[in-house]
């Protein structure tokens, strides 16, 4: 499929809620075009360059990205718009070109879910820490449905709740095995003495 696609310093995973903060022209047209025709759009990890556009350069992003999904939107002040929205399918960019007014369409291919696995019972402290940081974040800046059962769900909230550094955060993304995700915070949690 093609889709628009948002290279921004962030990493949004499956089932996680990403506010933003749209000013830029292209961007503004690429949101109401997704609210006209229920739409996503596409968030890679902007991997060289910056978020707003600069004149003569494309920036370098991320072949793996989330479809992002507007789920509301509120115009505080002409010209900016806030924007809610909700992390869906991974995807994998196949080729990517810039349109003329700047806004990158790229040709994408939907990456399959993670197989649905229980959260084992090796990985329950990470449930537990997760649940901790969820009361303090506050529970409606996360998806409606908390799913502490499900190894992807906590090992995907846990990579974008965590002080990790972005290439890891991608790493996360990119990992098609929740189980080796959950081993990899595990390890990061007890190297920082956090577990």
């Amino acid at each position: 499929m093609t889709l628009p696609l948002f290279p921004l310093k962030t990493v949004l995973f499956p089932d996680g809620v990403l506010p933003l903060k749209v000013f830029e022209q292209r961007y503004i047209e690429m949101t109401k075009a997704c609210l006209k025709d229920d739409k996503p759009f596409g968030v890679c990890l902007l991997t060289r360059g910056e978020e707003v556009a600069q004149r003569g350069r494309t920036p370098e992003f991320a072949a793996i990205g989330t479809l992002a999904r507007i789920t509301s939107w509120e115009m505080p002040q002409l010209g900016i718009l806030h924007l809610k929205t909700a992390g869906g399918t991974r995807f994998h960019v196949q080729s990517h070109a810039v349109a003329s007014d700047g806004l990158i369409v790229g040709s994408v291919t939907a990456l399959n879910p993670e197989p649905a696995l229980a959260l084992p019972d090796a990985h329950r402290p990470l449930a537990e820490l997760l649940a901790l940081m969820i009361e303090r974040a506050g529970v409606e800046n996360f998806s409606a449905e908390l799913a502490m059962g499900d190894a992807s769900w906590v090992g995907y909230r846990l990579a974008e709740l965590l002080p990790l550094p972005l290439p890891i955060k991608q790493s996360m993304l990119e990992i098609n095995d929740s189980e080796v995700r959950l081993k990899v915070l595990s390890q990061f949690l007890t190297q920082h003495q956090l577990l």
